[in-house]
């Protein structure tokens, strides 16, 4: 007869296989809760006086907002002028080339200036800024374990992540301000080309697409994309792993949930508007 081995115990290996699945729950709900717990400290410090007072503090929030916002502002205005003058292009000649030629302008704000631009603004300083800095956090981290420096968790928040969350909200906010204002001159000139005649029918195919509702949801969206951008990478970089220490985290990994939390966000957004 064969001899018994554990692993041909279904319920031992059905044992097993919950365990597993219950740590992954477990960690998985315990990082989404330092998310949503470090979202509600930096909202708190953010409208505090005492987080801005001259001296290192300040010197740190400014320094993060320039490194945030001054390094990125001309790239990304190119790369998004040359995607609006693609969209607008392809959406007014294909108006144009169905008899529907009224309709392009509000077409053109829905789907660039209220679902694009926000996205991708999110995700060009999640790129080039939250997610580098959330790596030079842990690598610092790191390097103070090692050396023996543990910090308090009140310490670490006010002077390494909140100066660098205040500058990713800022620099989301103010990127795609600006990339409305761009892309919103663009169509203008695509449509109407240099004349000024066409600036009321303009302004009204515009207005009629911000309503008060639109509006509030817009602004929220931009706002919460801000706050994911500046909030997740830097949850991520404040867990130490299974082993109690800082070790480099991957980067796919941590973008997908970023991702994840953006497409959430955007979904809602879609709810609100359309339905």
């Amino acid at each position: 007869s064969h001899a018994y081995h554990p692993a041909m115990d279904p319920v031992a290996s059905a044992s097993r296989s919950m365990t597993r699945w219950g740590q992954r729950v477990r960690t998985s709900w315990a990082a989404w809760w330092q998310v949503v717990l470090l979202a509600a400290q930096i909202l708190v410090l953010a409208v505090l006086p005492s987080s801005y007072r001259r001296g290192e503090q300040r010197h740190a929030v400014l320094l993060n907002l320039y490194q945030a916002t001054g390094p990125l502002l001309t790239w990304f205005l190119v790369l998004s002028a040359l995607i609006s003058v693609v969209l607008i292009r392809i959406v007014v000649a294909t108006a144009y080339s169905y008899g529907l030629s009224q309709y392009a302008l509000e077409v053109l704000v829905r789907t660039l200036v209220l679902e694009l631009i926000p996205l991708y603004a999110a995700l060009f300083v999640a790129l080039r800024y939250a997610m580098p800095s959330a790596q030079r956090v842990r690598r610092l981290l790191a390097g103070h374990q090692q050396q023996g420096i543990e910090h308090a968790d009140q310490v670490l928040l006010r002077a390494e992540l909140l100066p660098r969350a205040l500058a990713a909200v800022f620099s989301v906010l103010l990127l795609a301000a600006i990339s409305c204002v761009v892309a919103l001159v663009l169509a203008y000139l695509t449509v109407y080309g240099f004349s000024p005649w066409g600036l009321p029918a303009y302004t009204r195919s515009v207005g009629s697409v911000f309503t008060p509702a639109v509006t509030l949801i817009f602004s929220l969206k931009t706002f919460f994309f801000s706050l994911a951008v500046a909030v997740v990478p830097l949850a991520a970089a404040g867990q130490r792993d299974a082993d109690g220490r800082y070790g480099r985290r991957s980067d796919i990994g941590e973008f997908a949930r970023l991702f994840s939390v953006l497409l959430l966000i955007e979904v809602i957004s879609l709810l609100g508007n359309y339905y």
